[in-house]
């Protein structure tokens, strides 16, 4: 069994900055992918992010320049950096592990872009 646990989300200002961490637990086998998607109210959950244990990244074309997601592999951690957030970027940001095209998922974090 896997478990992610995310931390890090809050109220922020448009322009400001956050950042989402994310970490791994349980049976991690070395070689995996990590991310992050979203869900705002009324939307279909939607990709953020996504690192490979090598690292490869992958970014949703909203959050290009914007966003930079990183990895731990020693620590089984994920963190998003999150800047020049806009309101549109409120969301409950979900953390991701995919092992052998399993997905596992944390209960999310939410961020509030908001004036």
């Amino acid at each position: 069994q896997v478990q992610l646990v995310e931390s890090g989300g809050g109220l922020v200002q448009p322009g400001g900055s956050l950042r989402l961490s994310c970490a791994a637990s349980g049976s991690i086998f070395r070689f995996n992918r990590m991310g992050w998607y979203r869900q705002a109210p009324g939307k279909q959950r939607e990709l953020v992010a996504t690192i490979t244990s090598g690292g490869d990244t992958n970014y949703a074309d909203s959050v290009k320049g914007r966003f930079t997601i990183s990895r731990d592999n020693a620590k089984n951690t994920a963190s998003l950096q999150m800047n020049s957030l806009k309101p549109e970027d409120t969301a409950v940001y979900y953390c991701n592990i995919n092992i052998f095209s399993v997905d596992y998922w944390g209960k999310g974090t939410l961020v509030t872009v908001s004036s």
